[in-house]
């Protein structure tokens, strides 16, 4: 964790460094034109902050970009992306992940994973922004974490040169002689421990090696629902389609309601007319029962 924070922090102070002539000297991502210069200027603005690698040794970084854009547009910039990345070749780019989904909601979600020279990550991802803006799409989100991967591959080499001090200390106790068989064993278990323990030292440091030499760089395709406002799309062209989507999410809504009520309703209306029907029976019966018990009218004079 304090290893992660303090990559974070370098990330943080290194923001508006000028990058080196390795970097200048690459190829500017998926646009792969060679732009002006203010054109140049323009995309590097829009990408993620500036941060030369130089000037942060062990530090492995990870690039996010979001991109909210329409859907019938988000498999052909995706397509742009992969093609970019193989014409830099697999020795400065390798594809490692490639998803395409279509939601319930009918919407796209899409993600491509790149492992670039670290050298060209970040013109990598402004040209991607670019290809993104001429489909009509925006930014939506862009980060840079870093990770003290040289400190950790540091301290692991010292972890092995410390073990391998002892190791040689205990041959030279078993050279020596005079050990009895459960002391002799128990100095070949520890020797073997050791060892072990070198082994998956070395291990880890190839996998920090490994990621230090590769940037990792996730593309997020998310699909704009075609509300207005978002992108470049036309509002008024689009007003009618969230209607009609907006009215058939209400008429959904008041079907299932309603499929959801009717059994209850039909009860609560048979039980309101047979309350009704008895309530009426009862009333005539009331009116009646005068009628029948009147006494006779007295005779004439």
């Amino acid at each position: 964790m304090r290893n992660k924070l303090l990559a974070g922090a370098m990330a943080l102070a290194l923001i508006g460094c000028s990058e080196k002539s390795a970097e200048d000297a690459s190829v500017s991502g998926p646009a792969n034109s060679e732009a002006p210069a203010v054109a140049e200027e323009a995309a590097d603005a829009a990408a993620t902050p500036r941060i030369g690698i130089e000037a942060a040794p062990g530090v492995a970084f990870d690039y996010a970009y979001t991109f909210r854009l329409a859907d019938n547009r988000i498999a052909k910039v995706q397509e742009e992306h992969a093609a970019a990345c193989e014409t830099l070749g697999v020795q400065r780019c390798r594809i490692v992940d490639v998803r395409y989904q279509l939601t319930d909601e009918k919407l796209v979600e899409a993600q491509t994973q790149f492992r670039l020279e670290p050298g060209i990550a970040r013109r990598f991802g402004a040209g991607a922004i670019e290809s993104v803006e001429k489909a009509e799409g925006v930014l939506a989100d862009a980060s840079v974490a870093g990770e003290d991967v040289g400190t950790a591959i540091l301290a692991s080499q010292q972890r092995s040169a410390g073990s391998e001090a002892e190791i040689a200390r205990l041959e030279e106790r078993l050279k020596a002689g005079g050990l009895g068989k459960g002391e002799r064993a128990e100095l070949l278990a520890r020797i073997s421990e050791l060892r072990g323990q070198i082994g998956d030292e070395r291990q880890s440091r190839s996998a920090g090696e490994t990621r230090i030499a590769w940037t990792s760089v996730a593309f997020n395709y998310v699909s704009d629902g075609g509300l207005p406002g978002i992108g470049h799309e036309n509002p008024f062209a689009s007003a009618s389609e969230t209607l009609m989507r907006s009215g058939s999410s209400a008429l959904s809504f008041v079907l299932t309601l309603g499929a959801a009520l009717l059994p209850w309703g039909i009860l609560a209306a048979l039980l309101v007319a047979f309350w009704r029907s008895r309530f009426m029976t009862a009333v005539r019966q009331q009116m009646t029962k005068p009628a029948a018990h009147d006494p006779a009218p007295p005779p004439a004079g």
